[in-house]
């Protein structure tokens, strides 16, 4: 841009007739600043800024590339009063975007912790000509001392932390849901909370882990069009780990990471955040906070626009939206959340004592807090899946988990973990295959960030044979959760119902190198089964049998399998053991089906069926594409019952 058209302009100015056309004007990129009007044009036409914007620019403008710290920001724009710092990080952010920041042109540096640099080249333009006063290109970011992972924990405020610095992170993601503009990438961007680190010594995560879930829960809801955010089931993988960000970058597929410590000592809480891009570890903005323990919304309100101002660069411009008020919580929610993530940490196990323990931590949560609808939430999630692991009856568990899904839904029918949980009863124990779509849809429309709705959906596409869809709903699981065994399990799974066997067993072989004990990784067992691999069969349900002792799970398979390779006295003394086990406690019928099946006893096998199907066993869910019960598939009694359990029409 030349100067003459400017000059030009100049002339006609209030500013400029005044001053007898005398002005100090400041040229950077396609900008021009009057230092004497406060006018910035770009490409000549004015640029909408207000006062304390203009000035704030003037400033930055002039300071030759130096950094301007805060205090002297805050001194020279707001000289006759005092102001909250949040004023500056918000003025900083209309500015940024009236000069239309992008990740690739950035004019306003921030330096952690101490202020703001101008990175343009300036050229100051005067009426005897033109004087370069030139600030140098922009320099590498400082790199910041990474926050070292010393894992420990605090106690139950942790919510009113988490609502800070989720917020914070909040408000830029907001933006990105009025605004048009996709991601840099052309997709998703993918972001990790990595465990914050608990910095008081005294010995308990509580504190530390819960602001990590509250961060990960509130960001994975904020925008999920533009943002994913990586579980925690996936991230605290990484809690008292040394890899690398490049490494956990690439393992987690994610381009940010969010990692931080917690403080707090005599009512008073120091948090510490910066985020990180990983591609060369570029800290895009990192402060440190000291405040009393009782002033956690103010501190909110000034994490929320430093970190969203800086955040809205990084990951494209979008139009700002009011941060909503966070209520303050009572120290009755406090701990119901604390009860709420330790049943969390047992259910994620996957075992059956696991699951009784979640049970036992969330109906605490429920007693502390009746309406926690997350709480109600993971006990029926609990009660739904506790039958299918432990081969006990559905019947015992499912009017509980009906009640708990329901409960949580009337309390808030906008969490994604409620509808969930009801669709997996109403998908495992009605088989209302179209009810339960909807629910899961539902769920993913409301959180696309919840990879625990993902996996279901992905079991439930795949139970009615759609294996392409399934496989790519498990992906988007697989995305948001990377790390987790379950997911990876049951990926395995779909292949192997698809009977994609080979491709199903390494899938479970490579959980198997992670956790050589995942229980779920079993279903390797049929996988070679159905490969005619009997001889690993049998090593398999040996070792199990080593590390588990004698259950019906495993009595049942050995029945099958002795059945199939014509060991008939062999099969029937693992029937006799679970006909033991029944007369003490009743089994799930597939335990008996199972082992009928394998000896060839189709009869019996079903009639076990038919008592599965009285009972509503979750065996049922898998008629259509299990490879179990394909000796059967010819048989008129099995389409009626594909028919009744409504998988055919």
């Amino acid at each position: 841009m030349s100067s003459k058209p400017l000059s030009n302009f100049l002339k006609t100015s209030e500013s400029g007739a005044a001053l007898g056309g005398v002005s100090n004007l400041y040229e950077f990129g396609e900008f021009r600043l009057d230092a004497l009007s406060r006018v910035l044009l770009h490409q000549l036409r004015p640029v909408p800024l207000t006062p304390k914007a203009s000035e704030m620019l003037l400033v930055l403008v002039q300071s030759g590339g130096q950094i301007v710290t805060k205090d002297a920001l805050m001194k020279a724009v707001w000289p006759d009063r005092f102001v909250e710092e949040s004023n500056l990080t918000q003025t900083v952010f209309m500015l940024r975007k009236a000069l239309g920041e992008t990740h690739e042109q950035r004019y306003i540096l921030t330096i952690p912790g101490t202020g703001y640099r101008f990175t343009a080249k300036v050229k100051r333009i005067s009426g005897s000509g033109d004087t370069a006063v030139e600030t140098p290109a922009a320099a590498p970011r400082p790199q910041l001392v990474p926050v070292t992972r010393s894992r420990s924990r605090l106690r139950p405020v942790v919510i009113g932390i988490a609502v800070l610095l989720s917020a914070a992170l909040g408000g830029y993601f907001q933006w990105l849901r009025s605004g048009p503009q996709a991601p840099p990438t052309g997709g998703r961007l993918m972001l990790a909370v990595l465990p914050f680190d608990n910095l008081t010594g005294d010995g308990q995560d509580y504190f530390s882990d819960g602001l990590t879930e509250e961060m990960i829960t509130r960001l994975g809801n904020l925008d999920p069009r533009h943002l994913g955010v990586i579980a925690r089931t996936s991230v605290m993988h990484y809690k008292n780990s040394p890899e690398k960000l490049s490494q956990i970058g690439r393992e987690l597929g994610v381009q940010y990471v969010l990692e931080g410590s917690v403080r707090r000592d005599s009512g008073k809480v120091r948090i510490t955040a910066q985020l990180i891009q990983v591609k060369d570890q570029t800290h895009l903005w990192a402060h440190q906070y000291d405040r009393d323990l009782n002033n956690l919304l103010s501190l909110q309100s000034e994490i929320t626009h430093e970190v969203s101002d800086e955040i809205r660069v990084a990951l494209g411009d979008h139009k700002s939206v009011q941060i909503p008020f966070e209520p303050p919580s009572s120290r009755q929610t406090y701990e119901a959340y604390d009860l709420y993530l330790k049943g969390q940490y047992f259910w994620n196990k996957r075992t059956i004592d696991g699951f009784h323990r979640a049970i036992d931590y969330f109906q605490q949560a429920i007693n502390k807090d009746p309406n926690y609808a997350r709480a109600y939430a993971g006990l029926a999630d609990s009660y739904a899946l506790i039958g299918g692991y432990s081969l006990a009856p559905q019947t015992e568990f499912i009017a509980k988990a009906r009640a708990a899904a329901l409960r949580a839904v009337e309390i808030d029918d906008s969490l994604a973990e409620a509808h969930t949980a009801l669709a997996l009863i109403i998908q495992n124990y009605d088989w209302d295959w179209q009810t339960a779509d909807k629910e899961f849809r539902r769920a993913i429309e409301l959180n696309p960030n919840y990879a625990t709705a993902h996996h279901w959906y992905a079991e439930h596409l795949a139970w009615l044979g759609r294996f392409d869809e399934a496989l790519r709903e498990s992906e988007r699981a697989s995305q948001l959760d990377p790390l987790s065994l379950i997911i990876a399990v049951d990926n395995g799974a779909i292949l192997y119902y698809s009977r994609q066997y080979d491709r199903a067993i390494e899938q479970f072989r490579a959980v198997r190198e992670l956790d050589p004990n995942f229980p779920r990784t079993g279903i390797i067992r049929q996988a070679y089964a159905q490969k005619g691999m009997f001889a690993e069969v049998s090593a398999e349900l040996e070792r199990a049998r080593k590390t588990y002792g004698d259950t019906p799970a495993i009595c049942s398979e050995l029945a099958c399998v002795y059945g199939r390779t014509g060991q008939q006295a062999q099969a029937r003394h693992e029937l006799a053991k679970l006909e033991q086990w029944n007369r003490r406690q009743p089994l799930d019928p597939v335990a008996f089906f199972t082992a009928y099946v394998g000896m060839g006893n189709k009869d019996q096998a079903f009639a076990w069926l038919e008592k599965a199907y009285t009972q509503h066993s979750n065996a049922m869910t898998t008629l259509k594409v299990d490879p179990l019960y394909d000796p059967l598939r010819d048989d008129p009694r099995f389409q009626n019952l594909l028919r009744r359990v409504g998988l055919v029409p």
